[in-house]
């Protein structure tokens, strides 16, 4: 009888337990986190923000993870991803680290860290932040963010739903991957951390 494949979240909890992220220097980047929240039931998503259109944000009106700049008041990067969950969503996700006695067992860990690719774009480095939570947790828009909403994992990864993104520049058009579900097109930075948290999935 074959064996049932493993559910969506254990198989990111297994295939992060013991790696070593990649991490890139830039002196003149600011430093960002993001948190990527993945629910461990039957039907798994994970959750999104719309941004609020915003004069000066190179990021307004975009769809994301949850996250934003580090604080000076921030210990971690991993504590900038969770303050800046608990501020645009209103989850508070503790502070401890998964199986380290912490007072967060959701936390499993940091993927790679990802840079804009574009020199339209100020410099900056975002590390993600994996936390598995049991389901889809309440979430109420902050400030800056227009809606909070949760994707189904299944769709997000619909090789059906994938798109060209054009966008506009001074004198060119360049392409991108994106993930159309909806209303929502997720590109840039956020559509590339999920392509790496599929390839730990294993596709």
């Amino acid at each position: 009888m074959p064996q049932r494949p493993e559910p969506f979240a254990e198989r990111l909890r297994a295939a992060m337990a013991g790696r070593a992220a990649v991490r890139i220097e830039r002196s003149e980047a600011r430093r960002a986190a993001v948190a990527i929240l993945v629910t461990r039931d039957a039907d798994p998503s994970i959750l999104f923000i719309k941004r609020k259109v915003r004069a000066g944000d190179p990021w307004s009106g975009q769809m994301a993870l949850p996250g934003g700049f580090a604080s000076p008041g921030d210990a971690s990067l991993s504590a900038t991803a969770r303050r800046e969950t608990e501020e645009e969503t209103g989850i508070a996700l503790g502070s401890g680290r998964a199986g380290g006695g912490g007072d967060d067992e959701s936390l499993v860990g940091a993927l790679d860290d990802v840079s804009p690719s574009t020199s339209y774009l100020p410099p900056i480095v975002v590390r993600p932040y994996l936390f598995i939570v049991p389901e889809r947790l309440d979430a109420r828009p902050g400030p800056e963010v227009e809606t909070a909403v949760w994707l189904r994992v299944e769709e997000l990864y619909d090789p059906r739903l994938r798109r060209p993104f054009l966008l506009r520049l001074p004198g060119t058009v360049r392409e991108f991957e994106s993930i159309v579900i909806g209303e929502y097109t997720i590109w840039g930075l956020t559509e590339r951390v999920l392509h790496q948290l599929g390839g730990l999935a294993g596709g």
